[in-house]
């Protein structure tokens, strides 16, 4: 992943302040680009090519609306998703999740004898700091928001007795493949039973789409533990791979996102932007 995509999230970022800024008021180019410093045809060529749409349409998918219009257009209900076999067009693009869960004694041991490899890389949406053992990737915090040391503090304290070791050439292969979005990427999940059921449910929502923490209950057994499934679904370590980003409340309000509201407004919109251009 080239330094550019950092850059690109740079500019979104920018964007989403400026949008939020006018309220309700549409931006023009040449005002969105007056705003990022840039003249208004280079602005609409680096969104156009990064995202595949103009910044006028993208920036519809920024503003805060969109996620109820999501709701509305796009809601899935993963029980109908698992039946018509929409948990693999839920993965990311062509990119192919396996996953492996550790056992629930291993889990208890927070990681105990657990060597863990990390290294930091460039994604779409700001720095990223990928995790993962010789199995898979078990981490993938995004530092754009939340700063460098509280993404490393953060992953560290889900496995408190691993070993971290920096080598992001033992997690390259998977890391460009999940932070790229193409060929095959291996997950090492580290979780807790209840917890893997959300995260499982999480993948059958397709890229584009939304549900809402009541329907991942739902689809999981367990109708009544709405809270419950919030704080598994905050609690996924692997943020992008399994997309906690497409879970939204029942009123269509975005709800919490553990690495900023930003991050999840740029990933619904790229998204978005992505199904409505093909």
């Amino acid at each position: 992943m080239e330094q550019t995509e950092t850059y690109h999230y740079q500019i979104m970022r920018r964007a989403i302040d400026a949008i939020d800024a006018a309220g309700s008021t549409p931006l023009s180019l040449s005002e969105l680009a007056d705003e990022m410093n840039m003249s208004p045809a280079h602005f609409q060529r680096l969104f156009s090519t990064w995202v595949g749409v103009s910044p006028k349409r993208y920036q519809q998918y920024l503003m805060l609306g969109h996620a109820k219009s999501l709701l509305r257009e796009r809601f899935t209900t993963l029980e109908t998703a698992q039946e018509v076999g929409l948990s693999g067009s839920g993965r990311l693009h062509d990119l192919f999740v396996r996953w492996e869960a550790m056992s629930p004694g291993d889990y208890a041991r927070d990681g105990e004898g657990l060597e863990i490899f990390w290294g930091w890389f460039e994604s779409q949406f700001g720095p990223a700091l990928v995790m993962g053992t010789d199995r898979g990737i078990c981490g993938i915090a995004f530092a754009a928001e939340a700063g460098p040391e509280p993404a490393m503090a953060d992953l560290k304290s889900r496995w408190p007795k691993a070993k971290f070791v920096e080598d992001p050439t033992q997690l390259r292969r998977w890391a460009m493949s999940a932070l790229g979005m193409e060929g095959e990427t291996q997950l090492h999940m580290i979780g807790a039973p209840f917890q893997l059921k959300v995260w499982e449910a999480l993948l059958a929502i397709p890229s584009g789409h939304v549900t809402t923490y009541s329907e991942i209950a739902q689809s999981i057994g367990h109708p009544k533990a709405v809270r419950a499934v919030g704080t598994a679904v905050g609690r996924n370590p692997v943020s992008w791979l399994i997309p906690c980003h497409r879970a939204l409340r029942k009123s269509g309000a975005l709800g919490g996102y553990h690495w900023g509201l930003p991050v999840k407004r740029a990933m619904l919109a790229w998204e978005s932007a992505r199904a409505d251009a093909q």
